[in-house]
């Protein structure tokens, strides 16, 4: 979906009083990582982004499972948490068409991830590996300009921040941030206490990815 076509239909909806029906996504996985982590990010996400890049998201998230059909309503699904991940079959074969049919899933690991979530993404996606984007690709260059790419937000092993994709036909359908943390970024000031100029940093990175998502 191109962000012009998105910008359209909030406006018509606008125009005609009804509430914004377009919300970001969580994704709600098996196998027990807490994929409920930073409650309070994608609600804030969606007001920066409605501030800033004129969008008119819900702040009300959806919870949307990795099986659902329901996940091809949302062209912006937002993955998180600490723990292990787990796909079946189903949901494997799920996540897979949702992308090949024009979704956009953001993996952002919380810190310990990282091996489960290549593992389930492998699983969906076989013949693809994760490639880090450099510095140069559009998602960091978007509205607002990031030349070292990913803005380090909490310290994790003190490695630095790495922005992975999986590119399917050219197309990138898949963002992994790791050693970076945006969500934690995104939360409610006082839950992570980041100063402010780091917050709004991994939120103008997250409104790079939605409009990246919108446009590519």
């Amino acid at each position: 979906m191109k962000y012009y076509l998105f910008v359209l239909i909030m406006g018509i909806m606008a125009f005609s009083n009804q509430k914004p029906s377009m919300k970001l996504a969580l994704l709600k996985y098996n196998g027990g990582g807490d994929w409920y982590a930073n409650p309070t990010a994608l609600p804030n996400l969606s007001r920066f982004c409605n501030q800033n890049l004129g969008t008119d998201f819900d702040p009300n998230y959806a919870t949307v499972e990795v099986a659902s059909a329901e996940l091809f309503n949302y062209p912006f699904v937002h993955m998180t948490g600490h723990g292990n991940v787990v796909f079946s079959d189903l949901e494997a074969e799920n996540i897979r068409n949702y992308l090949l049919a024009g979704g956009f899933l953001h993996i952002d690991d919380n810190y310990g991830m990282d091996p489960f979530v290549r593992t389930a993404m492998k699983k969906a996606f076989p013949e693809l590996e994760f490639k880090e984007l450099p510095f140069n690709h559009p998602i960091y260059k978007q509205k607002y300009t990031f030349t070292n790419g990913l803005p380090k937000i909490h310290k994790h092993d003190d490695k630095p921040a790495q922005g992975f994709g999986l590119i399917w036909e050219g197309r990138l359908i898949c963002f992994y941030t790791y050693e970076c943390d945006l969500g934690d970024g995104w939360e409610d000031q006082e839950v992570h206490k980041d100063p402010e100029t780091v917050r709004q940093k991994a939120l103008q990175m997250g409104a790079n990815l939605i409009q990246f998502a919108f446009e590519q």
